[in-house]
């Protein structure tokens, strides 16, 4: 992570009966160095409702992306030894595997069609989160590419930049969610995970609480931002669907410092890296 990694701060977390989840309407295709905020904000009066406390913004890692111009012509590449043996033995396009070295700071696995790495941000992905649709550039000059979007640089930074912008514009206090979407060991599917987090605590700690029969939680530790993330998911699409940003609301939680890095497990204690 390009912020450090920080211990998970007490929080209280409340999630009313009932939440709502709702895309916002009318996002446009974003270009570099459109600002985010008036976007939000844009699309928050469109879709008719007004931010609360505890509402969350989720916004796909992809908007970012684009939003900084990380769009790549994989034929502007020079392709590394390295990115070329890996390439022949995994099958994949070799400027595509040179784009994930770069953005790797190691293998996890790899097979036929598969290249899982540990990104520079920690998250182990396949492909570095490289994305390959809807990924050229407004205005793209005919025969260029083909094009990749890479990750963003800090969605952490940008997440609570982002927060701050909007709650001094609505005086809301509201949390950031930054997603992608992630494979996971011995599961079939993708789901919707964080990848940058603002506000809201990344991880709900709720050992010492009881259960209905007094119980003490021993080891009830929730990934927060990742739940608000598949929640989100549901709504997003992965498709065609152009909608980009989610309005989480029935949640009530503390503001907090938050990153998230809090919820990767160190790779001592990972099996699966």
């Amino acid at each position: 992570m390009n912020r450090p990694t920080l211990p998970p701060p007490p929080a209280t977390v409340r999630c009313a009966p009932r939440l709502e989840v709702i895309a916002l309407e009318g996002v446009p295709i974003i270009e570099a160095g459109d600002d985010l905020a008036r976007i939000v904000l844009d699309a928050v009066a469109r879709t008719g409702v007004t931010l609360q406390d505890g509402d969350v913004l989720v916004i796909t890692s992809k908007l970012l992306s684009r939003a900084e111009g990380r769009f790549v012509d994989l034929s502007t590449l020079d392709v590394s030894s390295d990115a070329e043996r890996l390439a022949k033995e995994v099958g994949k396009d070799p400027r595509l595997v040179e784009l994930v070295l770069r953005d790797a700071k190691s293998v996890s696995r790899k097979a036929a069609n598969v290249l899982v790495v540990r990104h520079r941000l920690g998250f182990i992905s396949a492909n570095a989160g490289i994305d390959a649709s809807n990924a050229a550039p407004p205005g793209a000059p005919e025969g260029s590419g083909p094009w990749a979007l890479v990750m963003p640089k800090n969605p952490d930074k940008t997440a609570e930049a982002l927060r701050l912008h909007l709650t001094e514009a609505t005086q809301a206090r509201v949390g950031v969610v930054v997603t992608d979407s992630f494979g996971r060991p011995f599961r079939v599917g993708t789901v919707g995970v964080a990848v940058g987090v603002a506000g809201v605590p990344a991880v709900f700690d709720q050992r010492g609480k009881t259960d209905l029969f007094g119980r003490p939680l021993e080891s009830t530790i929730t990934g927060l931002a990742d739940q608000i993330a598949a929640a989100a998911d549901l709504v997003s699409g992965q498709a065609d669907e152009a909608r980009p940003i989610t309005l989480v609301r029935g949640l009530s939680f503390d503001i907090v410092p938050s990153a998230a890095s809090q919820l990767l497990r160190h790779p001592t204690a990972d099996l699966y890296a």
